[in-house]
């Protein structure tokens, strides 16, 4: 895993053509373009991105990780994504992932669902409070708390830069460069480049987070049936303490993390509003939505409200069955869509990214060297 050989990215910015042409250089984006050199060392592989790298939703995300899925497909992509980072972690103790303690509180009626989503032998019951950022959290009664074992989170957006930067000498990055068009042919797809250049690429992966309705692609999008969902997260304004974990509220698809690096604790609820724009919002913090995600943590930690002034606002891509989407969406089957992941994109990125180079190196090509 993590194999940078390949050809010399080249520098100039006239038309090319490559193995494998990634649109957007998030954490999804840069992790397959590792994928794509583990199966085809040597391989040409250009990374387009309209802003710069890990600059959308990579750059707002919790970085939260923790062994859990709803479903059987993503409880697979948890426990190798977990594999994946604490390979990465180890390879590199530098990279800005992080273990991390974490509580569940839910529900006792729901102690058989929680021990089915979780990974199995993960869960232990405990009788003790969480710390959180004011003291001990409340149990209400009928509720109850378990001790996770798998548990970390990431400076989203550093990580993505690392790895970024790491992949350079061998792949071309055209940040600030916007696709205009898509046109998939037998055998090659050709980008249309906002600079006035032709990308041409035999497999195209399309990584656009939220922006599924870009006209570039939004034929081959709008049929997935996915949708954007609007992600509100408050910052809590008190320091966490060294050992002081994630906080996972089940019934309430809520969380309180710790943001050690940045000095404040991150209260994470879920936004009912659909079918945001992500270029429309100016991503701030409005009225309304520091009232409805008080509302949410005044019913689990009161005394927090008062230190919830501000946040962070974006959104994200959801799928119908909760499930990310990778697959191909163009008649060809050159052109693979990969996303949706749910607000779990960097919990899942690794094996989004992994099923994703499968589709774009069905083959995978020995390595020349040991």
């Amino acid at each position: 895993m993590g194999g940078l050989t390949g050809a010399a990215a080249p520098t100039e910015h006239s038309d090319a053509r490559v193995d494998v042409a990634i649109v957007g250089a998030g954490i999804v984006g840069c992790l397959t373009a590792r994928a794509v050199l583990d199966r085809l060392p040597g391989g040409s592989i250009a990374v387009v991105e309209r802003d710069a790298v890990a600059g959308g939703a990579s750059r707002r995300s919790a970085g939260l990780h923790f062994p859990r899925g709803a479903s059987a497909p993503v409880r697979r992509m948890a426990s190798f994504s977990e594999s994946y980072y604490r390979t990465l972690k180890r390879e590199d103790p530098q990279l800005p992932i992080h273990g991390l303690d974490t509580t569940v509180i839910a529900a006792d009626a729901r102690a058989d669902r929680l021990a089915e989503h979780y990974l199995p032998g993960r869960l232990r019951r405990t009788d003790l409070p969480p710390p959180g950022p004011a003291g001990p959290v409340r149990l209400p009664g009928g509720t109850g708390a378990w001790q996770v074992t798998g548990g970390q989170y990431a400076d989203v957006a550093a990580l993505t830069q690392r790895l970024a930067a790491r992949l350079r000498p061998v792949v071309r990055f055209l940040e600030g460069t916007r696709v205009r068009t898509v046109a998939s042919r037998p055998g090659h797809v050709g980008l249309g480049l906002s600079s006035g250049a032709t990308l041409t690429a035999s497999k195209v992966l399309l990584a656009p987070g939220p922006w599924l309705a870009d006209p570039a692609w939004r034929p081959w999008t709008a049929g997935l049936g996915l949708r954007v969902k609007k992600v509100v997260a408050l910052h809590v304004e008190r320091r966490p303490s060294p050992t002081e974990g994630a906080i996972v509220f089940e019934d309430e698809d809520a969380f309180l993390l710790p943001v050690h690096h940045r000095g404040h604790w991150l209260f994470s609820y879920t936004s009912a509003q659909w079918d945001v724009a992500p270029d429309a919002a100016d991503h701030c913090v409005t009225p309304a939505e520091l009232a409805e995600a008080r509302s949410v943590l005044d019913r689990l930690a009161p005394e927090l409200v008062p230190l919830c002034t501000t946040g962070r606002v974006f959104c994200d891509a959801y799928s119908p069955d909760r499930i990310p989407v990778v697959g191909p969406v163009d008649e060809f089957q050159n052109v693979i869509f990969a996303g949706a992941a749910n607000g779990s994109g960097y919990r899942l990125a690794p094996a989004i990214a992994a099923d994703a180079a499968r589709l774009l190196c069905p083959t995978t090509v020995p390595r020349s060297h040991p």
